[in-house]
């Protein structure tokens, strides 16, 4: 059996990575580290602004980065986001499905609209970029890895308010693993990653009582207590991100890393 050496494994270069949402907060982080590690990264994004200045970062660190333009609730956006990474860049090795929404409604004040958006993005997005992305990997015929973002309310419930966002990252979490027992012998691994509590800017938004695109603010959330003492930062979800793409996780698939700093404890 031929190892490969310490300096080689969180080595990504030549790898072709689509990261959804990947502009702003944790998908910001993920995108970092993957692309620090040699990636080249396609990022999608609905917003051109944020994606620009992004983007921007990224490629005066020389990084190899591009942003798309993509709803991943939309079948054709999602389709073209596939085709364009791979004209860009050349195929496609790793998809990281980071994109959705979380905003607070307790039950009685629950829409049907804030629902279906809720259970579009987070649930049928992941759907849509897996079935397309995995359409490719398998025609490119190298294999591939899958990484879906869901969080620990994906195994337990940390506040009310959240049940529709609860729903749909309970939905991802089924979903990986059982795309992760279909995609096994096409050498697909699928995996995902359940982060606690992360201070990124929509939850500093949503703390401050503002509003952002993503977060919606009613009721205020409860503070969350960490044995760790403190939230997350992009960069911890990056990190487990980056082991999960490379050959550190060579032996992985149908799994959920939880990154929550002992949340889950209490």
């Amino acid at each position: 059996m031929n190892l490969i050496s310490n300096d080689k494994l969180l080595d990504l270069t030549g790898k072709i990575i689509i990261v959804t949402g990947g502009t702003v907060g944790i998908g910001f982080g993920i995108t970092s580290r993957l692309a620090e590690a040699g990636a080249q990264v396609v990022v999608a994004n609905r917003n051109v602004e944020e994606a620009t200045k992004a983007i921007e970062e990224l490629t005066q660190k020389g990084f190899k980065v591009k942003a798309i333009k993509a709803d991943v609730s939309n079948e054709e956006e999602v389709k073209n986001l596939i085709t364009e990474a791979v004209s860009v860049f050349g195929g496609l090795d790793i998809l990281v499905n980071n994109a959705g929404v979380f905003p607070f409604a307790l039950l009685a004040d629950l829409t049907s609209e804030q629902f279906d958006k809720i259970i579009s993005i987070n649930l049928r997005g992941v759907f849509l970029t897996m079935k397309y992305g995995s359409e490719y990997m398998k025609k490119q015929g190298r294999g591939g890895k899958i990484i879906n973002v869901t969080s620990i309310d994906a195994l337990h419930p940390s506040m009310a308010g959240l049940a529709a966002y609860d729903a749909s990252k309970h939905g991802v979490w089924g979903f990986t693993k059982n795309a992760a027992l279909e995609l096994a012998k096409d050498k697909i691994w699928v995996n995902a990653i359940a982060p606690g509590g992360v201070m990124t800017h929509g939850v500093a938004v949503m703390q401050s009582g503002g509003k952002d695109v993503a977060v919606e603010r009613n009721p205020e959330p409860p503070k969350m207590e960490v044995p760790m003492g403190r939230m997350g930062v992009p960069d911890d979800i990056g990190k487990v991100a980056l082991f999960l793409a490379s050959d550190m996780s060579s032996y992985m698939t149908g799994t959920q890393i939880v990154v929550d700093g002992g949340y889950l404890l209490k």
